[in-house]
């Protein structure tokens, strides 16, 4: 009965370990995956009822991680959120997430993955346009 048991978990643990990844994230898709996440998070809260009101005046957030200008943009965004503290909205959990997750986002980028990316344009005029996921 004991080796039943064993290779009932063996069987178990097989699949499991042969799905899972076998290298841990880069510093790049690291990046790439927390950029695509605030520029939905973003989009979200100008959507949102409780925070719609008040980033109404904020632009719409685009991060592309291989346009040298991005570590302006978000630089420029990190400000307008911390002036949302003005608002009520500015002291919701959401927004405080959006900012302290931007804050770590331009951590990664400017100090961090440094060596690890390449800006392969210098276009900032392409994160102003409006961009869908």
């Amino acid at each position: 009965m004991a080796l039943f048991n064993h290779l009932l978990l063996l069987s178990c643990l097989v699949p499991m370990v042969l799905s899972s990844p076998f290298f841990p994230p880069t510093c790049y898709s690291k990046v790439l995956s927390m950029a695509r996440e605030l520029t939905g998070w973003a989009a979200h809260l100008k959507r949102s009822y409780e925070t719609g009101y008040c980033m109404a005046q904020m632009p719409n957030l685009y991060l592309d991680v291989h346009n040298a200008c991005v570590l302006q943009k978000i630089k420029a965004y990190i400000s307008m959120v911390e002036e949302l503290r003005q608002r009520r909205c500015g002291y919701t959990r959401e927004v405080r997430y959006l900012g302290a997750n931007l804050k770590q986002l331009y951590i990664f980028l400017s100090e961090k993955c440094r060596g690890d990316l390449v800006f392969t344009i210098y276009d900032c005029a392409a994160l102003e346009r409006e961009h869908w996921m």
